[in-house]
């Protein structure tokens, strides 16, 4: 009982600093789901790949949320999502594949080095400058295919890689973060069932696994992510957000080096 319990602090941990911070609750919900699993007794092989997978479902369910709120908002060019789309659905199937094929401290160290990056970003607050307009079909495709690719390996909505992207290429900031919000779904979806798929016969999945999901931690975070997320974003008005981006980034660079030693 106390480790659901645990899980449903964890969502609103990770709910409360994507509302905050404006990062992918995925950066949280990974790491923790790790330490979580391993305390659980999951194999060792499979807890990087589970937490993954778990993320990324969570993903998919509280992203229909943001995509709703920016609709309304009319912050999602839609008119740029279709090719986008299309390439994150591929890179996206890419993704989970080379995740699964991947041995588990790889995939670890990896996931480690990309929370050093995250942390990095913060600390020095690097963004990209606009310096240019949006790509045509062709470069949208490919663009997306790159943003579902990384994202899906590293479970991650993918608002880490296209928001600074998107930016680049001289759209809004609000229009930004829509249109990555609509992004996250074609991510978490693809990646999702991918994982469900290829861990559906897996032997040593604890009790309560879809494939990879784990089904109590999916639930318990996604009852409580998204509530705290609005009391984040609530938050981020009242509260020194700077202080606390660089305490965050100290807590990733902490956790980057654990996964990659």
């Amino acid at each position: 009982m106390s480790l659901y319990l645990s899980y449903l602090v964890l969502g609103a941990f990770a709910g409360t600093i994507a509302g905050l911070l404006g990062l992918g609750g995925g950066i949280v919900i990974v790491p923790a789901l790790v330490i979580a699993l391993e305390i659980q007794g999951v194999d060792s092989s499979l807890i990087i790949h589970m937490a993954i997978a778990t993320s990324l479902a969570t993903i998919l369910l509280t992203s229909l949320s943001s995509i709703y709120t920016h609709h309304q908002n009319k912050m999602i060019r839609w008119e740029l999502f279709g090719a986008i789309a299309l390439g994150i659905t591929l890179g996206a199937v890419v993704g989970v594949e080379t995740a699964i094929s991947l041995p588990a401290e790889l995939l670890m160290k990896i996931f480690g080095s990309f929370l050093l990056l995250v942390a990095l970003i913060i600390v020095f607050n690097i963004a990209p400058n606009p310096g240019r307009t949006m790509p045509g079909t062709t470069g949208r495709f490919i663009a997306g295919a790159i943003i579902g690719c990384f994202s899906a390996l590293l479970g991650i909505g993918g608002g880490t890689l296209s928001v600074p992207f998107f930016s680049w290429c001289n759209l809004r900031m609000q229009q930004a973060i829509g249109l990555a919000a609509a992004c996250g779904l074609p991510i978490a979806l693809m990646g999702t069932l991918v994982n469900v798929i290829e861990g559906w016969n897996r032997s040593a999945l604890p009790p309560m696994s879809m494939g990879y999901v784990y089904l109590p931690a999916l639930l318990a975070i996604t009852v409580t992510s998204m509530p705290f997320a609005r009391i984040g974003a609530n938050l981020a008005y009242k509260i020194s957000a700077v202080r606390l981006r660089q305490v965050f980034a100290l807590v990733l660079l902490a956790i980057g080096i654990k996964f990659i030693l």
